[in-house]
């Protein structure tokens, strides 16, 4: 059933990135035929996930295949290599995370995102963090923005990623807006 499945879908997405936490991971599509699962995972460290040999890949389609109930030969997984990881928002989003747990300091992740991802011809970018910035008692919220983000053109191209960083602190949040125009692609 339709909701049996969305269940099913949340679960394995939960799997796979409590699994793949190093392996770069930003998006992950499910599709299911009759009995058969595709998943297509993008990835920008194909290397982790596939792991030594495919080692990596036959421990997680047996997981996935455990979670589901079915064989292992139901269970498809490709995997996307994403060449340029800097032009996408959820991985960027996730490296200013790693850095703010890291205890880089907050503006210095920024801008470095936002100048890695201008370098590489995205049209714009926007980097948002929230929390208790550097520890403070108070939280607040601070944004860098380069370049043009035009969030209220239906048609633009816009990437948005959002990540959390645990730190001693608390959670700071971390969004993400890339613009890219349709001809770059």
């Amino acid at each position: 059933s339709f909701s049996k499945n969305v269940h099913q879908d949340f679960l394995i997405r939960e799997l796979l990135n409590k699994k793949l936490k190093d392996a770069a991971v930003s998006n992950i599509h499910i599709e299911r035929s009759s009995d058969n699962v595709t998943i297509t995972i993008f990835s920008a460290r194909p290397g982790i996930v596939i792991g030594k040999k495919g080692e990596g890949i036959e421990g997680l389609r047996k997981e996935v295949a455990g979670l589901m109930n079915t064989t292992i030969n139901n269970v498809l997984l490709n995997i996307n290599e994403i060449k340029k990881p800097e032009l996408d928002a959820k991985l960027v989003a996730s490296s200013i995370t790693q850095q703010l747990e890291r205890r880089v300091l907050y503006r210095r992740a920024m801008k470095r995102a936002v100048t890695n991802t201008m370098r590489l011809g995205a049209n714009g970018i926007k980097v948002k963090v929230s929390g208790r910035l550097n520890g403070a008692e108070i939280a607040r919220t601070e944004w860098y923005q380069e370049g043009r983000v035009p969030l209220h053109t239906l048609k633009a191209n816009i990437d948005y990623g959002l990540s959390e960083a645990l730190t001693t602190y608390g959670i700071i949040g971390v969004k993400v807006w890339i613009f890219q125009d349709d001809d770059a692609k």
